[in-house]
């Protein structure tokens, strides 16, 4: 016994050595909550307190139900193989399978994952001639999974409008479909769960008597109905006291608001349960005290929290480092050169992570990462060409470029969907393979039905041709999201996925001006689009096996959200700017900023050695360029913390945005209209040697960090160094 808790500082031992009743450990990041937890259990089953066999443990992944019965195996010397151990969809799973009949459920009933429960309200909508343009089937599931994970039934809805009440209708038709068919979805295994429990008292008082203790990790992510599951199996009565909670997790870190996660939950718990012990993981193991310093700092301006204090004893550590770019592509082509920096000084590829809030900042990112032939892995998600809606507009502009393309024409024909079914495809696909000739040019000589669906497909890309023959090719591009209907079929995806697949339709618009700005070229495509030709040849390349590959040393790239649970030796937190991060949207939304600070937070508790922060000072978003100011957060971060490797800009107070802000117009220019600019002044035209004739329209700063903005008419608005441009006064 003395081994297991030879190796744990005094809370942790405090935690591990808890009598038997409710307790609450506030799990700082880098604490070892994995090992409190794990010790917990060995040390009950060791000192004779709890047989394996009455232990239910909750974890959030597999992968963490894995690592924990790892230890366990390593630490005690018997079977456990019996302990109920798992996430709460595998624990509902392993009950529901156990009294399947109590459950109202066939014995070898089949679980949906999320792509087969979209495919079963799709097939729905389409046998009870639903219209899906308004109900779409991806919101649909939202809105079932929604009420599912509330506790609330089709019959228990309350629908305030018309729209609503026809969703409740289809809610209830998917349930009977369900049930005719033997399935449930994943939010089904715990409702249903939960439902077998609440109603079956003599199955309810078996598992309360068998699960004498409960142990619950990450429970900051836990919603509504897991939270009455817990209740449930813990409250128990006189007769039958239900088992112990033992809930480990950290209010700070709750990020998945927008997936059903109630952080409220930790509070609810305490006062419901009257829960005596709270104990505080407050040593970090993981980052050096400057580190800590600033992510304590940040996520102290909440007012929605427990409270702890994260320290270390491993000594301040270096500064946390800033960088202020004057743009996106400035602030990516710094960062790869620091990476290459680290990497040149003995530092592993793999230790190194550049992390984003917005998945359509990663492409910038890929294009510099690739451009340098740095290896490189997206974790946890896709690559920017390889995303699904980025795939789809691509296949819209190849063919404008190419009708005869006919994987593309297969891709987009019915997407979004236009009343093109499988058998109209399949009818064109033999008729093509007749005639010798691409889909495209044989939807003319169909007949009858097929060619009625799919000649309003070949009208809208010729007309998405002509109208792009001549623009420029961003609004090229642009138009093209517009016309084929990808933005509105986007606009109706609700919640936190829809408006990611919208900042990566917009950032291919920023693709196509990176490109344009790059390769010298005029923006004009050309009555052939030729220029889109060269651009799509350009994605295909950036989408190419260029991805490192499983094991292979690599920088990693991903989403703050997806970090969760990660460490690094050096992290780059990429565009900490006011509207990217926070993100715009939180400002409108109940406690959205404090959620944005706990992702913050988050985000700094990733690096071990070095966190590096990084801004610009124009950004291309949404199509458009932005006007940056600098995040909140940063100034959140005490001054003694922070090394700027650029010049300090002045912080704003308020966060307000600047004149320009979300525009492609001028920004708040610093200079007057007559101030005179190294011989220069604004209204003055100038020759560049690779732009060609513009006039300057604005400046800022000074010095050697003058820079001047300058309208160079078809190369459109550029911004540049008074001294590296040697501009020529005309």
């Amino acid at each position: 016994m003395a081994d297991l808790l030879a190796s744990l500082n005094p809370e942790q031992t405090q935690a591990v050595t808890l009598p038997p009743q409710h307790a609450l450990i506030l799990a700082g990041a880098g604490s070892g909550k994995t090992r409190v937890l794990t010790t917990r259990i060995a040390w009950l089953v060791q000192t004779g307190q709890l047989d394996p066999h009455a232990v239910l443990a909750v974890t959030f992944t597999n992968k963490a139900a894995k690592e924990m019965l790892a230890r366990l195996s390593a630490m005690l010397p018997i079977n456990l193989r019996g302990m109920w151990m798992g996430t709460f969809h595998g624990l509902c799973n392993r009950l529901l399978r156990a009294h399947h009949t109590a459950a109202g459920l066939p014995a070898l009933f089949q679980i949906l994952d999320a792509a087969d429960q979209l495919a079963s309200i799709k097939r729905l909508l389409k046998t009870l001639n639903v219209d899906d343009e308004k109900f779409p089937p991806r919101d649909l599931q939202h809105f079932i999974n929604g009420q599912k994970e509330q506790g609330v039934r089709a019959s228990a809805v309350v629908a305030g409008d018309d729209f609503t009440r026809r969703r409740v209708e289809l809610y209830a038709e998917y349930e009977v479909q369900c049930e005719r068919e033997g399935v449930v979805d994943f939010a089904e295994l715990l409702l249903r769960s939960f439902e077998l429990l609440s109603r079956n008292e003599p199955l309810r008082r078996h598992y309360q008597r068998r699960f004498r203790h409960i142990l619950v990790d990450e429970f900051q992510d836990t919603n509504v109905l897991q939270y009455r599951w817990l209740k449930l199996l813990a409250s128990g009565d006189a007769d039958t006291p239900g088992g112990c909670l033992f809930c480990v997790g950290d209010d700070d870190q709750s990020i998945y608001r927008f997936r059903g996660a109630e952080v409220g939950n930790m509070r609810a718990f305490e006062r419901e349960f009257k829960v005596a012990n709270v104990i505080r993981l407050e040593q970090n193991y993981r980052s050096c005290g400057n580190i800590l310093d600033a992510a304590n700092a940040i996520i102290a301006h909440n007012t929605q929290r427990l409270g702890k204090q994260l320290w270390t004893d491993q000594g301040e550590g270096e500064p946390v480092r800033v960088y202020q770019a004057f743009s996106d592509l400035d602030e990516a082509r710094w960062l790869v050169d620091e990476v290459q920096a680290l990497v040149r000084d003995g530092m592993s590829r793999a230790d190194i992570a550049l992390l984003y809030r917005s998945n359509a900042q990663s492409r910038v990112l890929e294009h510099q990462l690739f451009s340098a032939g740095v290896a490189y892995r997206v974790y946890g998600g896709l690559r920017f060409f390889e995303r699904q809606e980025v795939k789809h507009a691509l296949a819209y502009l190849r063919l404008i470029a190419n009708p005869d393309d006919d994987t593309a024409f297969a891709r987009v024909a019915n997407f979004p969907t236009r009343g093109i079914g499988a058998r109209s495809m399949e009818i064109l696909q033999d008729a093509a393979r007749t005639f010798n000739g691409s889909l495209y040019a044989t939807v003319s000589h169909l007949s009858g039905k097929p060619r009625k669906a799919l000649e309003p497909f070949v009208a809208l890309i010729e007309s998405l041709r002509q109208q792009t023959a001549g623009l420029p090719l961003p609004e090229a591009v642009a138009h093209v999201l517009d016309g084929s209907g990808l933005r509105v079929h986007y606009l109706s995806v609700k919640e936190k996925e829809g408006r990611e697949r919208l900042e990566n339709l917009d950032e291919l618009i920023g693709a196509a001006n990176n490109f344009v700005a790059e390769n010298e070229v005029s923006a004009v495509a050309g009555p052939d689009h030729p220029l889109l030709a060269d651009f799509l040849a350009h994605a295909s390349l950036e989408a190419g096996d260029h991805q490192a590959d499983a094991g292979e040393d690599a920088v990693q790239l991903m989403t703050v959200h997806a970090a969760k649970g990660l460490e690094f030796d050096a992290v780059f937190l990429s565009g900490v700017e006011e509207g990217l991060f926070p993100h715009e949207n939180s400002v409108h939304e109940v406690d959205g900023l404090e959620e944005e600070r706990r992702l913050m937070y988050v985000a700094v508790t990733r690096a071990r050695q070095r966190l590096y922060i990084s801004l610009a000072q124009s950004r291309m978003l949404h199509g458009q360029t932005r006007y940056c100011v600098r995040s909140r957060f940063l100034d959140e971060i005490p001054v003694g913390l922070t090394k700027w490797l650029t010049p300090e800009q002045p912080a704003r107070a308020l966060y307000e945005r600047p004149a320009g802000y979300g525009a492609s117009s001028s920004p708040r220019s610093v200079a007057a209209s007559g101030r005179d600019l190294n011989g220069l002044r604004i209204g003055q035209s100038v020759q560049h040697a690779r732009f060609g004739v513009g006039t300057i329209v604005s400046a800022e700063g000074s010095g050697a960090e003058a820079r001047v903005q300058i309208n160079f008419g078809p190369q459109g608005m550029k911004w540049l160094l008074l001294g590296v441009a040697k501009l020529e006064p005309l």
